[in-house]
């Protein structure tokens, strides 16, 4: 019954299963259905299932696998394991592709990339380009795109299926393929692939080495898990979580990945509460500011927070763009709009619950002032942090948060010292 069910199918139902089970199920049927339902699990229950599996048994999965996918299952084993896996594949050729992957970065385009492609020499006539293609096809799941090579194995372009179908079967190659094609090297980072698969709506793109010799391609569907993945690993950073760490993961794991972010939290807390401390006879002589402490360190927090959240989507999107002198100017400007607007409000509110007029001032100045600085450091916070090869999105988290609540409640304290002259 199960070999009528599609892969993605069989994963689901293999997810729902105890390990014991889920390890009969492996074994149970053949290589070729179950290599593409292993790629379609968790990390973590993969690993655990691969465990129960023997070298030669792992072997027998990846031998079934694209050589990108095959890479990701050894790069996840132990060292020991993934030597005795790669001495097991009977397909010399497949087991030096997938050494070869494993030679590049992670989240590089030579990481990311299959070396499974068709690729045809500019020399061959219609005829024989038809013939070895038809011999090429056989391992590759896809054919997005027919790519055209030199003697050397240089990129020199791709074949349109519509020129192949309809040039005379004794013309050459070279008369009828397209001498443009987008192209990726090796060590270009995965964000820049998808940008450009993005920009051009790509289904695929070659990669070529240093040399310009075609080795691989990168399939959107690689892409699409790159850009999954990457999106985890910033949502869990701007959430304060500084480990790549799944809901399921044992209680030490999840500690680690979120303690350092609390620690950095429970800092700024005391901080906060020794820059109060400073102001001790300003509370003294206006409890009032007391009360509306929490607003400002609030009103700090969530404008740091919305301007930086908007910066690192744009510079993952590499759309920011100009000078920092413009951007200075546009964020002034954006806070000024918002923080008179605010402003007004709290005045209003003031009147109406019978407040001082100077003292609804005092707080509409500091928060004006507060939201101009946390802007400030929401913006260039990220900005710094991508030109030093940071993740910004580490300045969406709880670092800009508490940045932002000490620098807002110590400029408010002494906003309102300055202007209730005490």
């Amino acid at each position: 019954m199960l070999n009528e069910i599609h892969f993605a199918d069989i994963a689901e139902i293999i997810g729902e299963l105890n390990l014991t089970e889920a390890t009969y199920i492996i074994k149970l049927l053949d290589s070729e259905k179950t290599s593409e339902a292993l790629m379609e699990l968790e990390e973590d229950f993969r690993e655990r299932i691969l465990e129960n599996l023997s070298a030669k048994e792992i072997a027998e999965e990846l031998e079934e696998m694209d050589t990108d996918d095959a890479a990701d299952v050894i790069a996840e084993l132990p060292d020991e394991l993934a030597e005795e896996v790669i001495a097991e594949i009977e397909d010399e050729k497949h087991a030096e592709d997938i050494k070869e992957l494993l030679s590049y970065g992670e989240d590089t385009a030579g990481g990311l990339m299959a070396k499974e492609l068709v690729r045809v020499k500019e020399t061959w006539t219609i005829a024989g380009c038809v013939r070895e293609m038809r011999r090429q096809a056989k391992n590759v799941t896809r054919v997005h795109s027919i790519y055209v090579v030199d003697k050397e194995d240089k990129l020199k372009g791709r074949l349109s299926l519509k020129d192949l179908l309809t040039a005379p079967t004794k013309a050459q190659i070279s008369d009828v393929y397209i001498p443009k094609v987008d192209f990726v090297d090796v060590d270009t980072e995965g964000e820049e692939v998808a940008r450009v698969m993005q920009k051009y709506d790509l289904e695929a793109i070659p990669v070529v080495d240093h040399e310009g010799v075609l080795v691989g391609r990168v399939t959107i569907d690689d892409i699409v898990d790159f850009i999954k993945d990457e999106a985890e690993k910033d949502y869990q950073l701007a959430a304060g979580i500084s480990q790549d760490v799944e809901a399921d993961d044992s209680v030490l794991e999840l500690t680690r990945a979120r303690l350092p972010w609390l620690i950095l939290g429970l800092f700024g807390g005391l901080g906060s509460v020794f820059i109060m401390e400073g102001f001790e006879d300003a509370l003294a002589k206006y409890k009032e500011l007391f009360f509306f402490t929490p607003l400002i360190a609030a009103m700090a927090g969530n404008v740091g927070v919305q301007s930086s959240a908007i910066i690192v989507q744009g510079l993952a999107n590499d759309v920011v763009k100009g000078s920092l002198f413009n951007r200075l100017v546009k964020e002034i400007s954006l806070s000024l709009i918002s923080g008179i607007t605010l402003g007004i409000l709290v005045i209003l509110f003031g009147l109406i619950i019978g407040m001082e007029m100077d003292f609804s001032l005092t707080i509409a100045i500091s928060m004006l002032c507060v939201i101009i600085v946390a802007a400030l450091i929401g913006t260039f916070v990220p900005i710094i942090l991508d030109k030093r090869g940071i993740d910004p999105a580490i300045a969406t988290g709880p670092f800009i948060t508490t940045s932002n609540d000490i620098f807002g409640i110590f400029l408010f304290f002494y906003i309102a010292k300055l202007m209730l002259q005490f």
